[in-house]
């Protein structure tokens, strides 16, 4: 796998004032674009084919195939990428508003669990679990929970990398500091792919997406390192693709914690340099040369 991150699509330059001191002068600056995605499913009921709006997030545009099967699977509305026949932007008179849609063709033998989408998402860049009806209804089940886990040991020095490795490859990050990141990594350090966006869920559902139809899922193996801080709903993510490290740059919440231990996550949080705080350690995880 080759690192990834987005396209330059996701930046925006505009101009603004500067100001220092007493002083201000016009300038060239970068933004982040952010612009509502619509993930609709066509799927067919056995009687009729249905076309339903899942989701709209606010999202920076790129890798919108990927977001929205992450999407799906890491919501347990799919639980396999063969289950997905297409994924498309419909044709629509207006540009604009088709390029901000994807829909996702089921295939016919198959039924979505749309359990959860009952409570009709509306999920903002920055909101996380916002517009779920309680943390039972996001508590989903990953199918890998109950794999036999394997022994991990990872070198300190490779944990104590990971940071400024995520950050050399964060292009969108340097341009304009709104960006989140989720990398992911295999046990010696290597950064195998990288997914960017104004949500911290969405780069990891475009992360997972992406790893879901490459077929690489579990990904137990691995490392998922976040630019930002764990909440609840990232480690559920993590949870349903099998991943059993995830590290934060910045802090967990505490149900993130609780989530962690419930699902055996090694969790770290504040990964700055040489120095992490571990907020659960794995049945199956070691870290070597850690005294």
């Amino acid at each position: 796998m080759k690192s990834k991150g987005l396209l330059n699509t996701s930046v925006r330059h505009v101009e603004i004032l500067k100001v220092s001191e007493n002083r201000s002068a016009t300038f060239l600056d970068d933004v982040s674009v952010e612009e509502p995605l619509e993930i609709r499913i066509l799927y067919h009921d056995g009687i009729a084919r249905i076309n339903k709006n899942i989701s709209v997030t606010m999202r920076t545009p790129g890798n919108d195939s990927e977001l929205a099967a992450g999407f799906l699977f890491t919501e347990g509305i799919i639980s396999a990428y063969g289950q997905i026949k297409n994924i498309e932007n419909p044709q629509s008179e207006c540009s604009v508003s088709s390029k901000n849609i994807v829909t996702v063709e089921l295939h016919d033998d198959f039924v979505p669990k749309l359990m959860n989408a009952e409570r009709n998402f509306y999920t903002t860049s920055s909101c996380g679990v916002c517009g779920k009806g309680s943390i039972d209804s996001i508590r989903t089940v990953s199918s890998f929970q109950n794999r036999k886990k394997e022994d991990q040991n990872i070198r300190l020095d490779v944990i104590y990398d990971l940071s400024e490795k995520l950050r050399s490859f964060q292009n969108n990050f340097s341009a304009t500091g709104g960006i989140h990141a989720s990398g992911l990594f295999d046990s010696a350090g290597n950064l195998l792919a990288l997914r960017e966006d104004v949500g911290r869920h969405n780069a990891l559902d475009k992360l997972i997406g992406y790893a879901l139809s490459s077929n690489l899922l579990p990904l137990n193996d691995h490392i998922l390192l976040l630019s930002g801080r764990a909440s609840f709903e990232l480690i559920q993510k993590a949870a349903m693709a099998g991943i059993t490290v995830v590290a934060a740059i910045g802090a967990p919440s505490s149900l993130a914690v609780d989530l962690a231990k419930e699902f055996d996550i090694t969790l770290f949080g504040f990964l700055r340099g040489n120095r992490f705080n571990i907020y659960n350690m794995g049945n199956h995880f070691k870290i070597e040369n850690l005294l």
